[in-house]
């Protein structure tokens, strides 16, 4: 990091300045798949958050420890044993919540979002600060996953968490059920975000999972050229 953030700053980045799903453009998959309820995106968002907040914590513990090489397969290992956690703890508990997350559940381990802020953020930072980052992380995925399924499944069927809002008379919009009516929502509001940018003059540099992996095997192979020339 060029210079020392404030707590408040990292906790409140992924919120607004760096939202991960509407100004970084990661988790689209999970994003656009069950956002049909609001019941569904709440308790995926918050199976995110929980896997991303305790990986961040593990992988900023051992960061010191993990060899460069083998950073992906850690991760992977470390994300993947926390969303077996959350799997057993929703097939126990909450069956009907595990049944309509389906295959999403389980695909949080290659999320875009949990490996981009290992690389990026849990593996250069104090277990403090990467703690505030998946929080921040998870607050901002949950918020939008929230907005998103709101307008969804009110506009698609009526209600809002169950509680019927519109009455039976008027017509719905089943399109918001399904694929284009989700693809309708996050196009509207990923163009409100480019407009709010360009209003307040604050865009930022989105960085897809790729290129953070590019950039960490280059920066390894620096660093392998750099200890190679000081054995010399």
């Amino acid at each position: 990091m060029a210079e020392k953030q404030s707590k408040w700053k990292i906790f409140t980045a992924g919120i607004i300045r760096e939202n991960p799903v509407l100004r970084l453009v990661l988790g689209c998959c999970s994003a656009l798949a069950v956002t049909t309820t609001v019941s569904g995106a709440l308790g995926m968002g918050l199976s995110m958050t929980f896997v991303l907040v305790c990986s961040n914590i593990v992988i900023s513990a051992l960061r010191k420890v993990i060899p460069g090489k083998v950073h992906l397969p850690c991760y992977i290992v470390i994300i993947a044993t926390f969303v077996t956690v959350v799997e057993m703890i929703l097939h126990a508990y909450l069956p009907d919540l595990y049944k309509s997350l389906g295959v999403f559940l389980a695909l949080i381990v290659v999320n875009c979002i949990i490996l981009g802020r290992a690389e990026m953020f849990a593996c250069k930072n104090t277990v403090i600060d990467s703690t505030l980052d998946g929080l921040g992380m998870g607050v901002g995925y949950i918020l939008t996953m929230v907005l998103m399924s709101s307008i969804r499944e009110i506009i698609g069927n009526g209600s809002w968490m169950g509680i019927q809002l519109i009455p039976d008379s008027i017509d719905r919009m089943n399109v918001m059920n399904q694929a284009p009516g989700g693809f309708f929502v996050f196009g509207c509001l990923m163009a409100l975000c480019v407009w709010i940018e360009k209003k307040t003059n604050h865009p930022i540099e989105r960085k897809t999972c790729g290129d953070v992996m590019l950039e960490e095997i280059e920066q390894s192979k620096q660093d392998e050229t750099a200890e190679g020339g000081a054995q010399a």
